[in-house]
């Protein structure tokens, strides 16, 4: 039995693709142009809005910096005035041991030096306080406060700080074991009553005179 032929195979139907056809959108340099500005002006806003709110927080900022070293100046002004009138009492007893032999004697016995005798509260009697202005000093307040206000403000705490030298130079003269020596008695009080002219009670008029004109300038007066 002959095998059929095989029947010959169909042509695929072409087919053809129907290409998309593009769309180009013509645009005029106005559009880019408004384009742009826009883009240009967004950046100039969110710069502007950027500056504006950062310079409102660094003034408000200032503004509290300056109100707590207000605070701390009037604290101050206080414990100086007070510090002062005690101070005047001290050179008064160191007057007085200079000028009295037993007194002297009382001063210096058994090898001790009796600071009660002629300063009962202490060599300092307050201290002045430097927190806000050295926060202030932290946050570069310098830079922007007024110039003759800061020019003030440095002047006033640097006076501050020889003030507080005093315990110290006190310290120098009646930890030496000459000072307890009851011969040295009448040198060593004239070396306590420099200092305490010359570190401090001499200092504070000025100083007080200072708190208040910076006090005024910072409250607007």
């Amino acid at each position: 039995m002959k095998d059929k032929p095989a029947a010959p195979a169909e042509d695929p139907k072409p087919h053809h693709k129907k290409d998309k056809p593009e769309v180009y959108v013509l645009r005029d340099i106005k559009e880019y142009l408004g384009e742009s500005v826009l883009i240009i002006f967004s950046v100039l806003l969110a710069l502007f809005l950027t500056e504006y709110f950062n310079g409102l927080h660094e003034k408000n900022e200032t503004k509290e910096l300056l109100k707590n070293i207000k605070e701390e100046l009037i604290k101050n002004k206080k414990a100086e005035e007070e510090q002062y009138t005690y101070q005047k009492m001290v050179l008064k007893n160191i007057d007085s041991a200079l000028n009295n032999k037993q007194f002297q004697h009382q001063i210096i016995a058994n090898d001790e030096f009796h600071l009660n005798l002629i300063a009962p509260a202490g060599i300092q009697y307050r201290d002045l306080s430097t927190v806000a202005w050295e926060v202030a000093k932290s946050k570069d307040i310098i830079s922007k406060a007024d110039f003759g206000l800061i020019t003030k403000l440095t002047d006033i705490y640097a006076q501050q700080a020889r003030i507080d030298k005093l315990e110290d130079k006190i310290a120098d003269v009646f930890l030496r074991y000459e000072s307890r020596r009851p011969e040295n008695v009448h040198a060593s009080l004239v070396l306590m009553r420099d200092n305490y002219k010359g570190w401090a009670f001499d200092r504070a008029p000025s100083l007080i005179a200072k708190y208040e004109d910076a006090i005024k300038m910072m409250s607007g007066d």
